[in-house]
């Protein structure tokens, strides 16, 4: 009996829900299959993406060849030295010719011509000095206190007698550095000619050329006489 003949006993729905379950296992096959595939695909990458590259170190710099040495240069033999020429010594001198040169050109004078002189200006004025000499400043009031200041002991013994005397008067006109240039014969009264003319003469001061105060000397004589 062939097997078609043996599964005639097989029904419709019985057929059916055989290729059912075949398809069934069919596709959990196939699932498997490609499971198995992509875990497979998948350990390859990560083999492929986790080798270490190690790149390789450059090779060495070639060592330079040391520079030849140096050949030392053929050196030439000197040059020939050829002798001095033979001098010929002549036995007979020279002739001399002498040569007649005609005399020089006579110069040529010319007239210089000059500017014509520019009027003389006008005269400088001469400069008008302004120089004085010291000159007493209200003498009478101060020669009055002198003669009041009659040194008190030189009265009582009656002493008269004029005193020469010689003062600086400075630019503000005081009078300094008193000198008897001839004695009264008195200490006393040359002494007080002195201190009094210091302490009361007044001057009005002698003056520069340009009217500049400036210190000079000035002399006088003071006579001392009671009444």
């Amino acid at each position: 009996m062939s097997y078609a003949s043996q599964q005639q006993g097989l029904t419709g729905p019985k057929l059916v829900a055989m290729i059912i379950a075949l398809s069934i296992v069919g596709l959990v096959g196939a699932g498997m299959v490609i499971y198995l595939a992509v875990d497979a695909v998948k350990k390859t990458i990560e083999r492929v993406t986790t080798v270490d590259v190690t790149e390789e170190p450059p090779p060495p710099p070639p060592e330079e060849p040391p520079p030849p040495e140096e050949q030392p240069r053929p050196t030439s033999p000197p040059p020939p030295v050829a002798p001095p020429p033979p001098f010929n010594i002549a036995q007979n001198p020279p002739e001399i010719v002498t040569v007649q040169t005609p005399p020089p050109p006579a110069p040529v004078f010319r007239e210089a011509t000059t500017a014509p002189a520019a009027p003389p200006g006008p005269p400088t004025p001469p400069k008008v000095s302004k120089a004085r000499g010291v000159q007493p400043k209200g003498q009478r009031q101060w020669a009055a206190r002198i003669q009041e200041n009659y040194p008190r002991r030189a009265a009582q013994e009656e002493i008269e007698g004029t005193v020469g005397v010689r003062v600086t008067v400075t630019a503000d006109g005081r009078a300094t550095a008193c000198s008897v240039t001839s004695s009264s014969g008195s200490s006393i009264l040359d002494q007080a000619a002195c201190t009094d003319l210091e302490r009361y003469g007044r001057f009005e001061p002698a003056l520069n050329d340009d009217g500049a105060p400036i210190s000079a000397s000035w002399s006088t004589r003071i006579t001392y006489k009671l009444n």
